[in-house]
């Protein structure tokens, strides 16, 4: 028997001196969307930290392809894809830059494809800009262009919509469905109301376990 791509056993996390949710059980297989919704404080940013082997628990353990999540990371962290509620690129490098670097964390990607990349998101002819002069939104879809490139199959994002503009929405609306569609799997949170999910989509609502 196979083990689930992505599993959390037990899971608690408590936060200074607050519990937010505890004996949280997933088990997620490629071709699933998990959205992780809830209210301000529930612990969705916290879990996807969790799964993402950015944060230890309080008890319980995630497991990536089997094998357990834990400090030092793994090689198994290696395979999945996070980006945060912040861009997480480095305002002195310029955007073929940031994704130069960013892809040597996983596989080194070819210019030409990172000028695809960029290309895709809408940064044609923004390649040697360096992004501490883009707008946040523009500085959002540098981060966003990785998921155009060779890497994980497991994306964790947290708030990926924030600052986009309304076509930009729907293009990783269309991208992120079509990535589970191919077998991927992204775990994420979103204020933004999403019109376009893959047939594996479902929700965890963190504002309806009790703790």
């Amino acid at each position: 028997m196979t083990s689930p791509l992505l599993e959390a056993v037990a899971l608690t996390c408590e936060r200074d001196w607050r519990m937010l949710f505890e004996r949280l059980e997933l088990q997620l297989e490629p071709g699933e969307m998990l959205q992780v919704v809830g209210p301000n404080g529930s612990g969705k940013t916290s879990l996807l930290r969790l799964l993402a082997g950015l944060m230890q628990p309080t008890v319980g353990e995630v497991r990536l392809q089997g094998r357990a999540l834990t400090e030092p990371r793994t090689e198994s962290a290696l395979n999945l894809l996070w980006i945060g509620h912040a861009a997480g690129i480095k305002g002195l490098l310029t955007a073929e830059e940031n994704l130069t670097w960013l892809c040597a964390l996983h596989e080194p990607a070819s210019r030409e494809a990172i000028w695809q990349a960029l290309a895709a998101v809408g940064l044609r002819g923004f390649e040697d800009v360096p992004c501490h002069t883009l707008s946040a939104g523009q500085q959002r879809r540098v981060a966003l262009a990785r998921l155009y490139l060779p890497g994980p199959s497991l994306w964790v994002l947290d708030e990926p919509f924030t600052a986009l503009d309304k076509a930009a929405v729907a293009q990783l609306e269309q991208h992120l469905a079509a990535h589970c569609e191919q077998g991927g799997l992204v775990v994420l949170t979103t204020h933004h109301e999403l019109t376009v999910k893959p047939a594996g989509y479902r929700e965890l609502d963190l504002g309806q376990r009790s703790v």
